[in-house]
């Protein structure tokens, strides 16, 4: 399995999705090899192997600076490199030939683009199937636009010569289908899950003192975690943030997470009044992620084009009522969630609104969405996953 990132050393979703996914896979029976191209201690996953592609002469390879932007080379005399993003996968690629060779398998699966050169590599070199799994297209991370052409160009080769695709949700499907001219019928849909006894209680004192403080005097919270980029739609949250405070003043919007837009978004807060109302919390994760569920009443994901969105189901798990966009797969899934279209502005603060001014409402939709995701199971995916790899790998040897 070629993957690009496992937690903690993750920046999204990712990491997140591919840790669960591999997690369930070696429950029933999966052996997995999973390569990173960084160097890191992945000690704590005691289900699966997990090994490093890069250069020999490198002592450490790890990201730098935003997600996704560049990594960082030190080589064993301490002298450092940074190599863009843009060259790091042809790296990558090159540092899976040993890898592919050194032990036996019955299939590579790739996520995303970022694996797919390596994936063709693995291909060539064992002639073994290739399955592609499509998280995210570059249609969708520039949202709804063509963004990187080279990006869209390795996206569109990888898909073309896998011998299956998988989909996170039938939102991606439809986006391959129509954006890359991929035939429908070599596209299996395997949404994302989710494990609610994975996940950590929220204990101890909440690190979030102000917003706690806050909602003892009255005010509510409206929550948005991810990256701060332009798929997510966020610029047309803080504008729907405006109508919000209008119609109800004591109501804070809170950004967990980090990304390009960052700047623009609190230029944009201020432009529109909204400078005590808005607060950028930046990228977290344990004991803090947490805290941040406890202190929010409704979640707000109105992304342009969404493929899934596991931090849905992270806030329905968490007690919190949830607002999803319609352009996202998970909101094929959590059916209890609201939905909105992301370009909609007055439904946006609408719903938001509503829900804040009803407490019945807000609790009733915090119970709905617990007891859907609790329902929810990994394993389940896990079932789809094994039986593709059987008749793939099968049909192979055969």
């Amino acid at each position: 399995m070629l993957g690009w990132e496992l937690p903690p050393y993750n920046s999204g979703g990712l990491g997140v999705a591919c840790f669960n996914m591999c997690k369930a896979l070696a429950s029933r029976g999966a052996d997995i090899n999973f390569i990173v191209p960084y160097t890191a201690d992945h000690s704590h996953i005691d289900f699966m192997k997990v090994t490093s592609a890069v250069p020999a002469d490198s002592t450490q390879v790890m990201s730098a600076g935003m997600a996704y932007e560049s990594f960082k080379f030190t080589d064993k005399d301490g002298n450092t490199e940074y190599v863009s993003l843009a060259d790091y996968h042809k790296v990558y690629e090159k540092a899976i030939d040993n890898i592919a060779t050194a032990e036996e398998y019955d299939v590579i699966h790739a996520h995303d683009w970022l694996t797919i050169r390596a994936g063709i590599r693995a291909k060539q070199i064992t002639g073994l199937p290739l399955i592609v799994q499509i998280h995210a297209t570059e249609y969708d991370r520039s949202g709804g636009k063509s963004g990187n052409s080279l990006v869209s160009e390795i996206e569109y080769l990888g898909m073309m010569l896998a011998d299956k695709i998988i989909a996170v949700s039938q939102l991606t499907k439809d986006v391959i289908i129509e954006q890359y001219n991929i035939p429908a019928d070599k596209i299996d849909v395997i949404h994302n899950s989710f494990d609610v006894d994975i996940y950590d209680s929220v204990v101890g004192e909440n690190s979030f003192k102000y917003l706690r403080v806050m909602r003892e005097s009255g005010y509510k919270v409206v929550m948005n975690v991810g990256r701060i980029t332009v798929q997510k739609g966020l610029y047309n949250l803080v504008q729907a943030m405006k109508l919000v405070v209008d119609a109800r003043p004591k109501t804070i919007l809170l950004f967990v997470g980090s990304g390009e837009q960052e700047l623009e978004l609190l230029e944009l807060a201020a432009e529109l009044g909204l400078g005590t109302n808005v607060i950028f919390a930046g990228f977290q994760r344990g004991k803090i992620w947490r805290d941040m569920f406890e202190v929010s009443d409704i979640f707000v994901m109105p992304s342009v084009s969404e493929p899934f969105g596991l931090t849905a189901l992270e806030a329905a798990a968490y007690g919190v009522a949830t607002l999803v966009s319609r352009q996202s797969g998970v909101a094929e899934v959590l059916r209890s969630a609201l939905k909105i279209d992301y370009w909609d502005i007055n439904e946006i603060a609408n719903q938001i609104t509503t829900v804040l001014n009803n407490q019945a409402l807000q609790d009733q939709l915090v119970l709905d969405g617990y007891s859907e995701v609790s329902r929810m199971s990994w394993d389940h995916t896990a079932q789809k996953l094994l039986s593709l790899y059987d008749r793939h790998a099968i049909g192979a040897r055969a």
